[in-house]
């Protein structure tokens, strides 16, 4: 299948990191290239650096930026690592960095990737094809408090235990392989009469182990500070997220990051030294507009916040 992602909220995007022709700008993200297509257009000495842990998808960028590949370097890597793929490129600080936190649609719809609970295909989910671990894993070789754990925590899932304990009963009797074996233990887990309302019923556990298996809010946490870091004065750090857990810690994340003190508020004067690191440009999230959830209904939960370097 051919890589495919709509860019979602891509119109705030561009806007919101005020891209400048000489910058040099960070995709930590950069699935099939929409986003940094646009950046790319709007630079004339300047240079993008995309950052993708999918080969997949750094092959299909490399296709769509082929005319602008003097102005463009890509790298296998985690956005986590920003700090060590900059110091290799030689380069201090840059001007914007974009995280699009989304799924792409060629993952999604991919089937031996295993990210989709509509499509039987082995227990996969990594968006780096070249690690070792694998929802496979996690179904397969976690305790059950540990599977309730990652379903409460990252999918919010109220049948976590119920779940959690049916998987551990029937990978007594064969190894859960595929995702439609994993969707029928959950079906067997929640009630009939909930499995009828509402969305599919292995969402949120689907969601749960996929965030697992990626590390996703993990690596996320502790990149924020990370970025802001590598902006320059004016530089600016935008990022999407999908679901609510992302959005909490990127939300808290900039509010630390404005404080310009942090000690007790029962002290009579300052002794921190803390300082404001950014100013926040979004006070509420950017969420897409009608016109785009009708061509893009994917899009419907993303946020955009977007924080200016001080």
């Amino acid at each position: 299948m051919a890589f495919h992602h709509v860019s979602v909220l891509l119109n705030e995007v561009i806007d919101g990191l005020a891209i400048r022709p000489d910058g040099i700008y960070v995709d930590g993200t950069l699935g099939g290239a929409g986003h940094s297509m646009e950046i790319v257009k709007r630079l004339g000495s300047g240079k993008l650096i995309g950052i993708d842990q999918d080969p997949a998808a750094l092959e299909k960028s490399r296709e769509v930026l082929s005319e602008s590949m003097d102005k463009v370097i890509l790298i296998h890597s985690n956005y986590a690592g920003i700090k060590s793929v900059l110091r290799e490129q030689g380069i201090d600080k840059v001007d914007g960095i974009l995280l699009d936190l989304g799924v792409s649609s060629y993952q999604l719809d991919t089937e031996e990737r295993g990210f989709s609970h509509n499509k039987d295909a082995p227990l996969d989910m990594r968006m780096d094809t070249t690690a070792s671990f694998s929802a496979w894993d996690v179904v397969n070789k976690y305790t059950e408090e540990e599977l309730e754990k990652i379903l409460l925590e990252y999918g919010e899932e109220k049948w976590a235990r119920r779940i959690a304990q049916f998987i551990v009963i029937e990978r007594e009797k064969k190894s859960i392989d595929t995702t439609f074996e994993l969707v029928s233990v959950i079906k067997k887990a929640i009630p009939k009469k909930v499995r009828l309302e509402g969305h599919h019923p292995a969402k949120k556990t689907f969601q749960a182990i996929r965030i697992e298996v990626n590390r996703e809010l993990e690596v996320l946490s502790n990149a924020i500070t990370d970025m802001v870091d590598c902006l320059k004065p004016g530089g600016r750090l935008a990022i999407i997220t999908f679901h609510s857990l992302e959005d909490r810690i990127v939300k808290e994340a900039f509010r630390e990051l404005y404080k310009d003190c942090i000690c007790p508020p029962e002290l009579p004067k300052c002794v921190c030294d803390k300082r404001r690191e950014i100013d926040i440009i979004t006070r509420k999230p950017l969420t897409p507009s009608k016109q785009e959830l009708e061509y893009n209904p994917r899009s419907r939960s993303a946020k955009l916040r977007i924080a200016e370097r001080l």
